[in-house]
């Protein structure tokens, strides 16, 4: 597979390596399409699910978020890993024409990371809620200013509440029982004390 991969889109921004006996696929987003049709469409390959789509934050690099896909083929019993990062603010092509699963699950990037599915039928948010400001799973997302969804019982809906969160242990500098001064190995120490 590697080989094949190789010879037909080498040269193309595409590497390829292997590593716990799976064929993980780098490429650029420019090439996403064709190569991930050509993976579906060969009889070689028949990688005709799409099994997961997820994102990666990496905020210090220059192409903050990996998009990986993951597709099984299962007359071949293959799995193979694709791969293509891309920066804040970039797009990247909806395989929803190709797999109809990563209609779900490119709404879950963008709601979790907001990256940008270009030509996806209805890219909304899907795990947060509508009014909901920012992409939770991001690492520069805030930790402070939560806003808590509860059911008011006085006004019979559900409302919006900014919760208050006491954090008086935050910075602590007192030993933690995990580090005391001595340690137990087993329990029969236990039993001898």
């Amino acid at each position: 597979m590697q080989k094949i991969l190789s010879e037909r889109f080498g040269g193309r921004g595409i590497q390829t390596y292997f590593k716990n006996d799976e064929l993980t696929v780098i490429l650029s987003k420019s090439i996403l399409l064709k190569v991930l049709n050509f993976l579906k469409d060969d009889k070689v390959f028949q990688f005709k699910q799409l099994i997961d789509l997820c994102g990666v934050d990496y905020p210090n690099r220059t192409d903050r978020f990996e998009i990986v896909y993951h597709l099984l083929s299962i007359n071949l019993n293959q799995r193979i890993r694709i791969k293509l990062s891309v920066n804040d603010g970039d797009t990247v092509p909806s395989i929803v024409s190709l797999y109809d699963a990563a209609n779900w699950y490119e709404r879950e990037v963008w709601d979790l990371y907001g990256v940008i599915f270009t030509d996806h039928p209805d890219l909304r948010r899907i795990l947060t809620d509508y009014g909901f400001e920012g992409h939770p799973l991001r690492k520069d997302f805030p930790l402070s200013g939560f806003v808590q969804v509860k059911y008011d019982d006085a006004e019979k809906r559900v409302v919006n509440e900014k919760v208050n969160l006491v954090q008086d242990f935050r910075r602590f500098d007192f030993e933690s029982p995990w580090e005391g001064p001595e340690y137990v190995e087993n329990n029969k120490n236990l039993e001898n004390k």
